[in-house]
């Protein structure tokens, strides 16, 4: 695949509203975590979050369908805490650490604001 990782992860967060939709007819959801060498981290929440069916529907549902919409090559991932579907450290996501939002906030005039009271 002759895509980078931050070209994959900006196709996927703008098709997953669609591929959403059948999760949340589950009572679940979709969270893109990142991606990295091509393959894309994702998170099943909600009632999909530790559900037997969960890797059919990694599978068979939302690796089907980014494919069809993107690269027939993607490889998707749902991390549920098991070794083999563990996140990677140094995985491309636009998403902050929490870490550093709180620090963000904390320089911000609210924060500041904040700590006087």
């Amino acid at each position: 695949m002759n895509f980078s990782d931050e070209d994959i992860y900006e196709a996927v967060k703008h098709h997953l509203p669609s591929v959403n939709e059948y999760v949340n007819s589950h009572g679940g959801a979709i969270t893109l975590l990142g991606v990295k060498n091509g393959k894309i981290y994702i998170e099943l929440t909600g009632a999909c979050h530790g559900c037997s069916m969960s890797l059919m529907t990694t599978k068979m549902v939302v690796q089907k369908r980014l494919r069809e919409l993107i690269h027939p090559e993607l490889v998707v991932v749902n991390v549920d805490g098991t070794p083999e579907n563990a996140l990677p450290e140094d995985l491309y996501t636009k998403e902050k650490p929490e870490e550093e939002v709180k620090e963000k906030e904390e320089e911000s005039i609210w924060g500041k604001v904040k700590k006087i009271f």
